[in-house]
């Protein structure tokens, strides 16, 4: 792509089928400009990628001329090939920019992941503010999202051409002589509004859609004097098109859904005051209040109140986090308790909830392999059974002499099974499906490509830190010497008050879990590469590594040897002096994640092998992989991640690199699938192919699972479309079935196959 070229995503209203999107798709390619197009049915959304030039009002024109209405979401954005377009194998390149992220001794430390960052530019998430009803109806008509469905332009028109039904039956029974002209007119209520979108899809590039076989069939009927199964069947029509809407608005409903979670108001605190404003209105920098039991209005940081935050709604999670003063809160979230007083990070249009629905809207975009390999078939499936029709219909009369009525009614229901719309849309409703089950449980993938290809994958590296572990250190042991526990925790609580770092924080947390409050030291300061020194209440206090320890005061032998246990456990161990006498031992790990053993089980169940790649030291990823029941490769540069990712791919694997999308960057672009396990607006969404929200080992499992689970639908629905048709096919030739099944056996078979995939929108986690 040059980079001249331009993205324009648009909201389409009305679209409900494949046959919709292919449509649109056809003629919108057709404007001069327009280099490629991507349709959402479930979103209902469409991106242009196009020259600066292009006329847009053009293409607002082009598709209000098929019966749909358009209207722009975003300003034109540079396209950024890399960013967007992937391989069938899920696979994108990345641009990564690396720094170094510095860290500092105390005592033994164990040497964390080495960390290179990249940055991620937050995708643009600007949203309509509303979008237009569709004006007129149409055989395919498809009224706006909003609304119950019998209030929609398509329900109105088979209501009415129901009634126009009902009525020309009594007619006929009242009035015999009526004859079948009164199921002409019954039928012309349908039929003209399908006719006219018949033309318009032909004079756009799409001669052989369902309104032109429909219109065919239709009039094709009334030549052979069967105009009452032809009003019949333009009703059996639209009454499954409008089932196969509402189907439809199911599965884009589901994530439009999350957007309801953000209260419309705020309190917005300004000059001393309070006031209620609307929450798209908040900016950058604004404090907003919110009292206990309130959904918080805007992602943002607590400057101050301490409450339980419910984070379902974005996450998936079902266990309410303790937040303080300096922790993230998203927009959609639950205030439970105490009342908070929040620092707006995010507009409404870039919160963490509108970039999940426009990931989510996008990744609808693209088609999957099986979609597109279905795509092409069906190109030459329709035409195919056209000409299957027509040889059914002009063969037995022209070779044996047949009776004409007969056989062309045979081709005419042969026409109306040729639709492809089932099979068409059996792939892209169920990928789509998938990706609101996901997203509305913290699981982002980008795109059908994506879904599909993590069925296949059957190993899964995983980064220690911040992915299998928490990322910070925790206290583990604390072992009284010449003092006691608690008192051995509360002076080196003293020492560490006011440091940031890693450690000293771990040793804080203890203590505050403990209930204590230390009280600040005297003389507090660190020794370079050593530790922390201090007094309090006239001790004098060193907390630090246990060689530098022992260079103060002799350890016991059987001091040592407890060190050295805890060393194997891949522990950092820090020794407390009091007046140059050992006090305690107070020992740390970068614990795993509470579902880090279960989650590591549960890939194996899936038949996935799970390696753990880290630049940590050889002694801590023993421990750690030991704990896990995973295979350990540790001391390892970002380079040496990305190098034996591309060694297993070359051995035959299929490979799921998982990490938090920081210090894993080269790692991630090389697997089959990147992963990056994080919270909320800190994960790299834009650089990997997917990314688990809450940081769950065991939603790794998950997406692998809703994959398998999604492609057996896929499955299912090919096999329900195709089978269907062939039955029917069968059926009509040998004379058992006619115009009535054969339109059951494309409707029917659209609204089964929808339905089918609206199932996925129940999908369950994994237990």
């Amino acid at each position: 792509m040059s980079g001249a070229i331009v993205q324009t995503r648009f909201r389409v209203d009305g679209m409900d089928c494949a046959g919709c999107a292919t449509k649109i798709d056809t003629a919108t390619r057709r404007i001069q400009g327009v280099e490629d197009v991507s349709v959402s049915v479930v979103a209902g959304t469409m991106t242009v990628r196009h020259a600066p030039a292009a006329d847009l009002g053009e293409v607002v024109k082009k598709v209000a001329s098929l019966g749909y209405k358009a209207s722009q979401l975003t300003a034109n954005q540079p396209f950024e090939g890399a960013n967007i377009v992937r391989d069938g194998s899920g696979q994108s390149d990345h641009d990564h920019s690396n720094h170094d992220h510095a860290g500092h001794e105390h005592g033994d430390h164990s040497g964390h992941d080495d960390r290179t960052a990249h940055s991620a530019p937050k995708a643009a998430a600007g949203r309509a503010k509303g979008a237009g009803r569709l004006e007129g109806m149409h055989g395919h008509d498809h009224g706006a999202e909003e609304g119950p469905w019998w209030k929609t332009s398509k329900a109105r028109l088979t209501i009415f051409c129901g009634i126009a039904m009902g009525l020309a039956f009594l007619i006929a029974w009242a009035i015999p002589a009526s004859g079948s002209w009164v199921f002409i007119v019954a039928m012309a209520v349908g039929l003209v509004p399908i006719g006219r979108r018949a033309l318009s899809g032909a004079l756009n590039g799409s001669p052989l859609s369902i309104e032109t076989l429909m219109t065919v069939a239709a009039i094709g009927a009334v030549f052979i004097n069967a105009s009452e199964e032809a009003a019949v069947v333009v009703f059996l029509f639209l009454v499954g098109e409008l089932l196969e809407g509402i189907a439809t608005g199911r599965a884009r409903a589901s994530i439009k859904a999350l957007a309801k979670l953000v209260p419309k108001t705020a309190f917005l605190e300004f000059e001393g005051k309070t006031r209620e404003v609307p929450a798209d209105s908040l900016e950058i920098g604004a404090i907003i209040l919110v009292r206990p039991g309130d959904r918080i209005a805007a992602d943002g940081v607590i400057v101050s109140g301490e409450s339980g935050i419910d984070e379902g709604p974005v996450t998936g999670e079902s266990v309410p986090k303790q937040k303080g003063v300096d922790d993230p809160v998203f927009a959609g979230t639950i205030n439970q308790e105490g009342a908070l007083r929040i620092r707006v990070t995010a507009a409404a249009a870039d919160n963490t909830i509108s970039r999940i629905i426009h990931l989510v809207e996008e990744a609808q975009e693209s088609k999957a392999p099986t979609e597109r390999f279905i795509d092409r078939f069906s190109k030459y499936y329709t035409p195919g059974v056209m000409v299957v029709a027509a040889l059914i219909a002009l063969l037995p009369p022209l070779a044996f002499g047949a009776e004409w009525g007969e056989w062309v009614y045979k081709g005419l229901a042969i026409l109306l099974i040729g639709c492809p719309c089932a099979l068409v849309i059996s792939t892209p409703a169920a990928i789509a499906a998938a990706l609101s089950a996901g997203a509305r449980r913290g699981l982002l993938m980008k795109g059908g490509a994506v879904l599909e290809n993590l069925g296949k994958v059957n190993l899964v590296a995983l980064d220690k830190t911040g992915t299998l572990t928490e990322g910070k250190p925790r206290v583990t042991d604390i072992i009284g010497v010449q003092k006691t526990e608690l008192e051995v925790l509360t002076l080196a609580a003293a020492l560490e008050i006011g440091s940031s770092h890693p450690l000293a924080s771990a040793i804080l947390a203890k203590a505050k879990e403990r209930g204590i409050e230390p009280e600040t030291a005297s003389a507090a300061g660190a020794v370079g590469g050593k530790g922390v020194v201090g007094s309090v209440q006239g001790i004098e206090l060193f907390l630090g590594s246990p060689r530098a320890a022992g260079e103060q005061s002799k350890l016991p032998a059987d001091i040592e040897t407890q060190i050295a246990a805890l060393n194997d456990e891949g522990k950092t161990v820090s020794v407390l002096l009091a007046n140059n006498a050992i006090a305690g031992i107070i020992a740390m790990r970068d614990e795993p994640r509470d579902d880090a053993k279960a989650g590591v089980a549960a890939l194996k169940s899936l038949g996935a092998d799970v390696v753990m790649l880290t630049g940590d030291n050889q002694r801590t990823a023993a421990a750690i992989a030991g704990t896990l029941g995973l295979e350990p490769r540790a001391e390892l540069l970002p380079q040496d991640k990305q190098r034996i990712v591309g060694e297993l791919r070359k051995q035959g694997k299929f490979v799921a690199k998982v990490g938090d999308g920081i210090n894993d960057a080269p790692a991630l672009a090389a697997a089959d699938i990147g992963i990056a396990m994080g919270g909320g607006t800190d994960v790299a969404l834009e650089t990997a192919d997917a990314a688990v929200l809450h940081g769950r080992v065991m939603d790794v499992a998950n997406m692998i699972a809703l994959s398998r689970a999604t492609m057996r639908n896929i499955l299912q629905n090919i096999g329900i479309s195709l089978g269907l048709k062939v039955v029917f096919l069968v059926t009509t030739v040998i004379g058992l079935t006619g115009l009535w099944p054969a339109i059951l056996a494309d409707t029917g078979a659209t609204v089964l196959v929808t339905a089918n995939a609206m199932r996925l929108l129940e999908w369950r986690s994994l237990k």
